[in-house]
């Protein structure tokens, strides 16, 4: 368990591949510049497509948990 403040969390589970990757490029401008998004998702491409979403987008993968058929990214906010 992380013991990592962020600013908000998004609960992504169940939605299928694109929408994590959808509903996060949304939800990161709901943040100032700086804070940090926790995003939880069941979705398992999301391995894949997060690290490949926060690299073309700008923004930084601070941790990645990965519990039973969850995944939980802290992902912060750089622009």
């Amino acid at each position: 368990m992380s013991a990592m403040e962020y600013k908000k969390e998004l609960d992504l589970r169940n939605l299928p591949c694109p929408m994590p990757v959808v509903k996060i490029s949304k939800g990161i401008k709901e943040v100032a510049v700086g804070e940090v998004v926790k995003a939880v998702t069941t979705d398992p491409g999301a391995l894949t497509d997060f690290p490949a979403w926060a690299k073309t987008s700008g923004n930084e993968i601070l941790e990645t948990e990965e519990a039973g058929s969850e995944v939980n990214f802290y992902i912060k906010r750089l622009k």
